[in-house]
């Protein structure tokens, strides 16, 4: 699994709950069914208000983000306990979502469907950074660094939940693992 991650960062605050993340309206969609799933992402962070947030995360009639990485504030992921938030932001091309912290349901929906890493950064990112910045998280050293200027940002080492992310959810891994019997 790579362990560096770079490209430009989308930033948003605090509290940004699952229905701005997926709006109720596209929970119809099912994440199993390819063509249901790509058009889950086109919708990610659709719910933002736009007076808050002028620049679209994902670009209308597309159906991914040119942001890999989301940078927010505390709390991300409050709100409603639907696994659609993470697997939506995954859909649209997300890799990792850097949060001062995470709604515990939330987090733990990102690790059970593998599609993101959540890392817990040290420092309030969403105050440093700005939408566009350039970015390369290193999962191993557990750093992020802004790559116009080098300067080194910390988050909490993954621990436990990486191998999951890394297997690509808690099915795969409890097969890799020998947890549950391969199909």
């Amino acid at each position: 699994m790579a362990t560096i991650i770079e490209g430009p960062v989308y930033v948003v605050r605090d509290n940004i709950d699952t229905d701005q993340i997926i709006p109720a309206q596209y929970l119809n969609l099912v994440p199993t069914i390819p063509d249901e799933y790509e058009k889950l992402g086109s919708y990610a962070l659709i719910g933002l208000p736009e007076n808050l947030y002028p620049e679209r995360f994902v670009e209308e009639g597309e159906l991914d983000s040119c942001y890999p990485i989301v940078v927010c504030g505390r709390n991300m992921g409050c709100g409603s306990s639907r696994e659609h938030a993470p697997i939506a932001l995954g859909s649209a091309g997300v890799r990792v979502v850097l949060a001062e912290s995470f709604a515990r349901i939330f987090f733990r929906n990102c690790v059970a469907t593998g599609e993101l890493y959540p890392c817990e950064s040290v420092d309030r990112l969403c105050d440093i950074l700005k939408t566009g910045d350039e970015v390369s998280v290193d999962l191993d050293a557990c750093e992020v660094t802004l790559k116009s200027t080098g300067q080194i940002y910390s988050f909490k080492p993954l621990g436990d939940v990486r191998p999951v992310v890394d297997a690509g959810g808690i099915f795969n891994y409890a097969r890799q693992t020998g947890m549950i019997p391969s199909r």
